[in-house]
Formats: structure tokens, C-alpha cells, sequence
């Protein structure tokens, strides 16, 4: 059997037009809305809201929140990595092939013909790129907005209070930000896999972020011991290493190799199954 004058499969589905339709979408606009508007909504809430003591040896990174750029940019993404963070990942990587199956348009992109292999490919490389653009614009416009309300100065560590300058840190955030979008792979990789089992977008993104709340539950089960290492939520938090006088990179190292694993693994599932997939609507 020929294949129809002029039909490439590499030409199908283009990265461009996927970009632009996922872009038009309302709930794109209102997580990267609500992400921007963030920063801003903490520094009011800072501004009004009573003034904490930091006259204690160990200090929370609440405590510090004020007393730089810095570290206004790391409390942000403390408070908001393990569920907001994770929502909009989940959101992005889940609402893939599941909002097509809901709107009856999967199989008709199949049918143009799109080999499923391509489909899924070229969806998940742009919810990938969405969760990154989502991961790395809160941080960054909380870097912005810190700056701007609580100035340039050096950042103080949580916890001992040493200072290390900031020209010295701020090299340093980048990998705090690429550690952010590792530790995620782990939420998009299962939302996306949830997204080619259902045809339901909110059940995706659901069961995605209700698992990652169930491994953050299971995390603080002591009795688990080292058992509680091989779960992705454990090292979410490793990238505070990179803040400290001397950065560690052991946590992050490990942290990075649990994410990166489950993720492969959960993408080849996604792909496997979906190839052997009867998809009826």
C-alpha cells in the first residue's frame, strides 16, 4: 500500500501549530497569569502583614523572606514548588491527549493520518516546554518583584544565618531553577501517562497530583527508613543545598537520578500503551 502524493509523516502535527493551540487556551493564560501574579501577592502580603523577629539563631526561610531579592526568589519557590508548581505541570503534561480524546478529535488526528508515535511526541514536547516556561517564571519574576521591594542584597542561609554575597548566589539560582524543572519530571511524565489512559482532562491531572501528594504523605512515614529515598517527592527539596556556603551536591545528584528514572520509565509505558491503544473517540 502507497502512501497518498505528498504525505510526509515528519510533516504532521508541527511543533508550531501545537505551540500556538496550546497557547490560545484559557487555562494556559490563567496558570501563567496566576504564576506572574504570585511574587506580587506575597510581597503585599509581606508589606502589611506583621514584621517576624530574626533575632533567633535558627531561622526559618519565612524569617528571611525580606532580607533580600534572594531570598524573597528561594521562599517563593519553597512555598509553591510542592503543590502549585505541581498543579500547573500536572496540568500541562495531563491535558494532552486526554482533551483530545474528550473534544472526539483524537481519532481524527490519527485518522489525518499523525503516526501515534509523532502525536504523542510532539505533545509532549510541548507540554514539556509549557512546565518549563511555568517552572522557571514564578522564580524568576519573584527574583524580579524581591529585588524591587527588598533590594539587592546578600543572601542570608535559612536555619544558621550565615551570609554568602549575592554575586556569589546568583550563578547558584540557576541550578536551584534547573533542579526545580528535574525534580518535575516526575509529575509530568505520570500526568502524561495518566493522559493517554483516560479521556477525562481533570481525572488526568487528578490522579497525577493525587499520587504525588500520596508519595509526599508516605515521605513522612519514618518507619519506611531509607525505602522512603526511592520515592520522587524525598529529594523535591535538595535544591536548597545550592544556597549554602558550600554548595552539596549529593542530594541533588540522587534527587536527579530518581526523577529522571521514574520519568523514563513512565514515558515508555505512555508510548507502549498508546500504540496498542483502540481509540474510539
Amino acid at each position: 500500500m502507497t502512501a497518498a502524493p505528498g504525505y510526509a509523516p515528519r510533516r504532521t502535527l508541527p511543533l508550531r501549530v501545537e505551540i500556538v493551540r496550546q497557547f490560545k487556551r484559557r487555562r494556559t493564560l490563567v496558570m501563567f497569569g496566576l504564576l506572574l501574579a504570585l511574587p506580587w501577592i506575597l510581597v503585599i502580603a509581606f508589606q502589611f502583614g506583621p514584621q517576624s523577629s530574626n533575632g533567633g539563631q535558627s531561622l526559618r526561610i519565612s524569617d528571611l523572606a525580606t532580607q533580600s531579592g534572594l531570598n524573597f526568589a528561594a521562599f517563593a519557590l519553597s512555598v509553591s514548588a510542592n503543590f502549585l508548581l505541581v498543579v500547573a505541570v500536572a496540568m500541562f503534561c495531563g491535558d494532552t491527549v486526554s482533551s483530545e480524546a474528550n473534544w472526539s478529535s483524537l481519532r481524527y488526528l490519527l485518522a489525518a493520518p499523525i503516526p501515534r508515535d509523532r502525536l504523542l511526541r510532539q505533545k509532549l514536547i510541548v507540554a514539556l516546554g509549557y512546565s518549563a516556561a511555568a517552572v522557571i517564571c514564578l522564580p524568576v519574576m519573584a527574583l524580579v518583584a524581591g529585588t524591587l521591594a527588598f533590594g539587592w542584597n546578600d543572601i542570608q542561609v535559612p536555619v544558621t544565618g550565615e551570609i554568602i554575597p549575592a554575586v556569589d548566589v546568583l550563578p547558584r539560582f540557576g541550578i536551584v531553577i534547573g533542579y526545580a524543572l528535574v525534580s518535575q519530571l516526575v509529575v509530568a511524565a505520570l500526568a502524561f501517562l495518566v493522559s493517554t489512559m483516560t479521556d477525562s482532562p481533570l481525572g488526568a491531572v487528578g490522579g497525577a497530583v493525587g499520587l504525588w501528594i500520596v508519595s509526599t504523605i508516605l515521605q513522612a512515614v519514618e518507619a519506611l527508613g531509607s525505602l522512603r529515598e526511592f520515592l520522587p517527592t524525598y529529594w523535591n527539596s535538595a535544591w536548597t543545598d545550592a544556597l549554602t556556603p558550600e554548595v552539596d551536591w549529593g542530594g541533588m545528584v540522587k534527587g536527579a537520578s530518581v526523577s529522571i528514572t521514574y520519568a523514563a520509565i513512565l514515558i515508555a509505558i505512555a508510548f507502549r500503551r498508546f500504540r496498542r491503544k483502540d481509540v474510539v473517540s
